[in-house]
């Protein structure tokens, strides 16, 4: 940390450390300054020169406060702290002959731009701009690329900020984009025309300041000020990442990120970006129930008395499926234990231990990532499983961290890794072997993903990674591609010997969500969800339930943060939320549950399950190791078969489906012209 000095910031004196630039430094001071190429998570260009400040005793012209630190000023001929100034007559100048520089070429598209609204340009060019043009030539304008089916591209607009080049080399870890040519010839391009090969890829339309880059999918769908804004919780994966849900009427029109320090920054993937199409598609808004071997449309009492009389007597089996809330997995639970029968939501055959989060969720906080010196990842494939936390890692891997991996050979992970092996024999030799003072003395991450844990030998591979992280002295990290599993092991929704255990003889089972399981036939099965997917097709009974952007539910991350999720829009229909379902049903089975609202459910929840009342904080876990026992000889297989085709949600979504096809394409084998 370097030494705190003191400076003056328009007439204030303020105390900051001498490595942050002035830039930094004014904003600790609450002094505003105007950016276009500067971001905090980017490394600094310093070419759009809009953040001029004047140094008093310096030379005798504006300087840019990005790229200057504090600690490089000069004190005054006493000693005094060094003066900046940034509402100086010299300043004001300054930023109006920048912002006439800008806008030379900038086309007067504000009317059908879609960053009209929430445009930096506009918002500078009002405050800092002047009123008036006194440039007459033509305006040059330049052909837009294509980028792919997410990006759209109107490079006329384009100030040369350089952000988008910055974030896909520097945080995506792509090298598609970059600037080619000089002066009135320079132009933001990609390499040979290619389109971007990244699933981060829609965080430069956040970071574009202008309207050059904006969003293929919601072009000409809707005004900034049209919109209803409600700030919530992400379940494509297990990252929980903070977002923003804009809904104009019923609809959800797009999805944002919100910044969140300790888990995806500001950035999220395009699978959490892109796949709200997917919410308006194949939904499931009115009861079925089948009839003469054909689902029939019926009204809810009718439904929910068939359910009833499906299960009463019976033997009943619940499955919670990997987007469901914490709360209707402990509904659930209840409901279906007291019926006598037993829940899992291990669906995908994860071997977690139930009751031992150190097992399931582990010691680590994403934010460990930061500091680790060494990362061992273990059974997964990060860039895939968990984008955003893949440019963590990647970030951390710039900084001098050291990544092992342990998974199938030739995984492009953005980052230079250390393959250690495909297969179990690599995890053993980790594990076995004695690790050096000089090894234990470094920050070491354990990083152990599903493909690692859902074969039969599951629990001897978790054993042997939480063993490797005991040997280093490390932390340990399981990383989940299900948003609801961890909530949902959290309040127990587990059955003894998985799936298999909990289905084997089941007359009834209620399906809640879990679209990737197969189930027998033979079992009446009540599927409660959203979408018309693979568990619909395979229900006798049918209840329309709320999508996660219509209903409010607490959702745990993979490192074991509760979350809160709110509700953006309302469910189409007659679907209903999750709870209320279950609640409705409890009372015709003559067991109603004892809560009418969401809140009381919530209140009996965090009675019996305390943890998941600290919202947004990470709980300590004792640490509880596994028996080291024999592994298989498998080699460890991904345990997404397709990154954009994981959920009901993502399978309804066309952008998801055009992503899918795009992925395949490219990673089919050239074929030479006959």
């Amino acid at each position: 940390m370097s030494d705190l000095k003191k400076i003056v910031i328009d007439g204030n004196e303020v105390e900051v450390d001498g490595a942050m630039t002035l830039i930094q430094a004014c904003e600790e001071a609450g002094v505003e300054i105007p950016r276009f190429c500067y971001h905090e998570r980017l490394s600094i260009a310093g070419n759009c020169r809009m953040c001029l400040v004047e140094v008093v005793g310096g030379p005798p012209k504006p300087a840019a406060s990005c790229a200057m630190q504090v600690k490089d000023l000069r004190p005054g001929p006493e000693g005094q702290p060094p003066v900046v100034k940034t509402n100086s007559p010299m300043v004001k100048k300054a930023r109006e002959g920048v912002m006439e520089f800008l806008l030379i070429n900038h086309p007067l598209d504000c009317p059908i731009c879609d960053q009209g609204g929430e445009c930096d340009l506009q918002d500078q060019a009002m405050a800092y701009g002047v009123d008036f043009s006194r440039y007459r030539e033509p305006k040059r304008a330049t052909e837009d690329l294509d980028l792919g089916p997410l990006v759209g591209t109107h490079m006329t607009r384009c100030i040369s900020c350089t952000r988008c080049v910055r974030f896909t080399t520097e945080v995506a870890g792509i090298h598609q984009m970059g600037q080619t040519g000089r002066g009135e010839d320079a132009e933001i391009t990609s390499y040979l025309n290619q389109t971007l090969h990244s699933n981060l890829q829609g965080n430069i339309i956040d970071l574009c300041p202008v309207g050059a880059l904006t969003s293929k999918p919601y072009a000409y769908t809707a005004r900034p000020w049209e919109l209803t804004k409600t700030e919530t919780i992400d379940v494509m994966d297990a990252l929980g990442s903070n977002i923003r849900v804009d809904t104009k009427g019923r609809e959800v029109m797009r999805i944002l990120p919100r910044n969140h320090d300790g888990v995806n920054e500001e950035w999220i993937s395009d699978k959490t970006r892109f796949v709200w199409d997917g919410l308006r598609r194949q939904r499931l808004d009115t009861p079925y129930v089948r009839k003469n071997g054909k689902l029939t449309r019926v009204e809810w009492p009718e439904a929910l008395t068939a359910a009833a009389e499906a299960m009463k007597g019976k033997k009943v089996a619940g499955l919670i499926g990997d987007l469901v809330s914490a709360e209707v997995a402990f509904s659930l639970k209840q409901l279906i234990e007291g019926q006598g029968g037993t829940v899992e939501c291990r669906v995908d055959g994860a071997m977690l231990p139930a009751g031992n989060r150190s097992g399931y969720v582990g010691t680590a906080t994403i934010e460990d990532i930061d500091s680790a010196e060494m990362i061992q990842l273990i059974g997964t494939n990060p860039r895939d499983e968990a984008p955003v936390l893949n440019a963590r890692i990647r970030k951390a891997w710039l900084r001098g961290a050291t990544v092992g991996y342990v998974g199938p050979a030739g995984a492009d992970l953005t980052y230079d890794y250390v393959h250690v092996g495909e297969d179990r024999a690599a995890v053993e030799e980790l594990s076995s072997k004695s690790i050096s003072d000089a090894t234990k003395a470094k920050k070491t991450l354990v990083i152990v993903g599903m493909g690692a844990l859902n074969e039969a030998d599951g629990a001897a591979v978790l054993a042997h990674a939480m063993k490797l992280a005991e040997n280093t002295g490390g932390t340990f990290m399981v990383l989940h591609t299900a948003a609801g599993r961890v909530g949902a092991m959290d309040v127990g929704a587990t059955a003894e010997g998985g799936v298999k255990a909990a289905t084997e003889g089941a007359e009834v089972i209620f399906n809640a969500g879990a679209d990737e399981v197969d189930i027998d036939a033979g079992a009446t099965v009540i599927y409660m969800g959203s979408h018309g997917d693979r568990g619909a097709h395979r229900a006798d009974i049918i209840l329309p339930a709320a999508a996660y952007t219509e209903e409010s539910g607490l959702f745990v991350n993979t490192e074991g943060r509760p979350q809160l999720a709110l509700r953006a829009a309302f469910p189409p229909g007659q679907a209903k939320e999750g709870w209320a379902v279950l609640r409705a049903l409890s009372g015709e089975l003559g067991a109603t549950q004892p809560w009418d609202t969401q809140a009381a459910l919530r209140r009996a929840m965090v009675e019996a399950v305390p943890h998941l009342a600290a919202i947004d904080t990470v709980p300590e876990n004792e640490w509880q190791p596994l028996e080291v026992k024999a592994m298989g000889k498998a080699s460890f297989r991904p345990i997404l078969a397709d990154h954009y085709l994981t959920n009901p949600i993502a399978r309804a979504s066309e952008v998801m489906a055009e992503l899918s096809a795009m992925a395949k394409s490219m990673n089919q084998p050239s074929v030479a012209a006959e």
